[in-house]
């Protein structure tokens, strides 16, 4: 997109666990130009965070000034600068009026987002750079229904009149990752090319065993122990079974959609999209960049652009 006709007005930094995300945006939510490096949170000590901040982005300040907005782990206690949560509900408005301000040595002034927190069943659960793609499917016009973002850590976020109202978080990715590595569940397994059909096996699977979840697991072991499936494909099947599981979970937990958005990696949301279809459930794929249209909507509603 050319800079002549579009001038820039904002940058947005999706700055996660794994991964720095920067955009240069203009006043109408366009994203100009982007950088993306595996420069996340885990892989930068705290002294270093200004110095990979200012490497992205002085280049684009350079050309004149602007708003700094920053989401994501870089917010946390792990991260660079600590921002309170804010509890659900919350809207593009309350997080706007959350933002926290900082000013670096150099005079530059960054704003950053506070994470969110709700309870489920007692306990405290939390999010931090998700809430900006959901203010970014705010802006986009998707006021009501069921968000669900995969990862390692999924959410799943119930909208309502243009609100988050709550959301719940699923361990899935990392848990898949711990039984394929650390558990005798692994040792049994073998890499191949991708099976959906075992995968679609696992996730009807999930819905036959209901909360028998800890049961099913040991079938993982118990199908190649009969010969009953190739090693190679087990993977597939221990993931529809932990991500059919987790979509019985959150139906429970949240309610039954009849519709869901999806936002995140296209590779996990091929998979999520197969598992919910295996259930009956309609999903959509939320559009690029929502992450940056989410850093706008926040950005004018606390008036850093017009």
């Amino acid at each position: 997109m050319s800079l002549d006709v579009h001038q820039p007005a904002l940058i947005g930094v999706d700055w996660g666990t794994s991964s720095f995300r920067a955009f240069l945006i203009d006043s109408d939510a366009n994203v100009l130009d982007s950088k993306e490096t595996d420069q996340g949170v885990l892989n930068i000590d705290r002294c270093g965070f200004l110095n990979v901040l200012e490497h992205h982005i002085n280049g684009w300040l350079e050309m004149t000034p602007m708003p700094v907005i920053i989401s994501g782990m870089a917010t946390s206690r792990n991260g660079w600068i600590e921002t309170p949560y804010v509890s659900c509900p919350a809207g593009v408005e309350v997080l706007a009026s959350n933002l926290t301000r900082h000013i670096v040595p150099s005079g530059l002034e960054v704003h950053l987002v506070s994470g969110l927190t709700t309870r489920n069943d007692g306990a405290p659960d939390v999010m931090r750079g998700e809430e900006v793609q959901i203010a970014g499917l705010l802006a986009d016009g998707i006021r009501d229904g069921m968000v669900i973002m995969p990862g390692t850590h999924s959410k799943w976020v119930t909208l309502a009149d243009g609100v988050i109202r709550n959301f719940a978080t699923f361990m899935t990715g990392e848990i898949f990752s711990a039984i394929r590595t650390q558990t005798i569940l692994g040792r049994l397994m073998s890499d191949g090319p991708a099976s959906a059909e075992s995968f679609k096996l696992g996730v009807e699977q999930s819905k036959r065993c209901g909360t028998e979840l800890l049961h099913t697991l040991f079938s993982v072991r118990t199908l190649t122990l009969f010969d009953e499936m190739a090693k190679d494909k087990t993977p597939d099947y221990l993931s529809g079974l932990l991500i059919g599981a987790e979509i019985q979970g959150a139906i429970l937990l949240l309610g039954d959609p009849k519709r869901v958005w999806l936002v995140g990696r296209r590779s996990l949301l091929s998979r999520y999209q197969q598992a919910l279809q295996a259930l009956g459930i309609e999903s959509i794929r939320a559009g690029e960049n929502i992450a940056a249209l989410g850093h706008h909507a926040i950005a004018r509603a606390t008036g850093l652009v017009s």
